[in-house]
């Protein structure tokens, strides 16, 4: 009898552990696919839109998440023919590449120099950067517009290479400082001992090391300057020098007309080469960040 019931209690005890690991492996599912269906919702919604016939937009009989009427490519022919997007699609890649390129040119030597360097001040200066990151834009309107129509930089793309690292270099400075932080110190010190002077220790140990910190940085700055929208507004007005967060809504939305196709046709095909330079680097993305997060 002793021995039946011994036998017994393991057999239970599994079965409310198996029981206990489905309800957690449940319960992991159907949070996923919440999160899932709110991040899937967006896209799904701005391509029904995108190839819904305008007839079927603006009936109110139409089921929202369905058609009635053939879907159609009109939507995407109107955005390509009677519009500049590919101008200000352009415009945006070139922005924002050379706003990544001034933001790591600034950040890497900057943030090298308040991670390693010891000197009088350097905590409080890094600090006062990253607060510089959190002054409001309109603040700012008044002395840039004085910058850039004293450099005859007013009404063009260039101007906006200017002003975008205002706010993506403080807080890329302050990330890529607390990256290079990480960096052990020996590591460096040994390359010092074995005949690098600090140019070469910090190219050769340094930066390799931080490769993930710097992809996250100039992934960041690539999306602040490719989706910013008030400085463009402010300092751009002609078509061609436009980029394309400003393009779309400013020619696509005439008084109270609203070309709902074509704007979710714009936003979806801007959108989809961050969602591709993201899924590339997104091990780096989330290893720069957690990265610069441990000190």
């Amino acid at each position: 009898m002793a021995a039946t019931t011994s036998a017994v209690l393991p057999t239970r005890r599994r079965a409310r552990v198996n029981t206990r690991k489905l309800v957690e492996n449940g319960a992991a599912w159907i949070a996923l696919a919440f999160f899932v269906v709110i991040a899937v919702f967006p896209v799904f919604w701005m391509f029904m839109t995108s190839v819904k016939a305008d007839r079927d937009l603006v009936n109110p009989s139409t089921i929202p998440f369905w058609f009635q009427q053939p879907l159609t490519l009109d939507h995407y022919v109107y955005l390509f023919t009677a519009t500049k997007f590919t101008t200000w699609l352009g415009n945006t890649f070139l922005i924002s590449s050379c706003v990544v390129l001034i933001t790591l040119v600034v950040c890497i030597p900057a943030a090298y120099a308040l991670a390693r360097l010891k000197f009088i001040g350097a905590e409080h200066i890094g600090i006062g950067v990253f607060l510089s990151y959190v002054v409001p834009p309109t603040i700012l309107f008044l002395p840039l517009a004085q910058i850039l129509a004293g450099h005859g930089l007013y009404n063009t793309k260039w101007g906006l290479v200017v002003v975008y690292p205002t706010f993506t270099i403080p807080f890329c400075l302050w990330l890529l400082a607390g990256f290079f932080r990480t960096v052990p110190l020996e590591i460096e010190e040994a390359a010092l001992v074995d005949g690098c002077n600090r140019w070469q220790a910090v190219v050769r140990v340094v930066l390799p090391l931080s490769l993930a910190g710097i992809m996250t940085v100039a992934i960041f700055a690539f999306t602040l300057a490719m989706q910013e929208f008030v400085y463009a507004l402010t300092f751009v007005s002609s078509s061609t020098e436009k980029p394309v967060t400003l393009g779309i809504p400013t020619d696509l939305i005439r008084g109270d007309v609203y070309f709902w196709g074509s704007l979710m046709a714009g936003a979806l095909l801007a959108g989809i080469p961050v969602a591709i330079l993201y899924n590339f680097f997104l091990d780096y993305f989330v290893e720069g960040i957690t990265g610069g997060a441990l000190k």
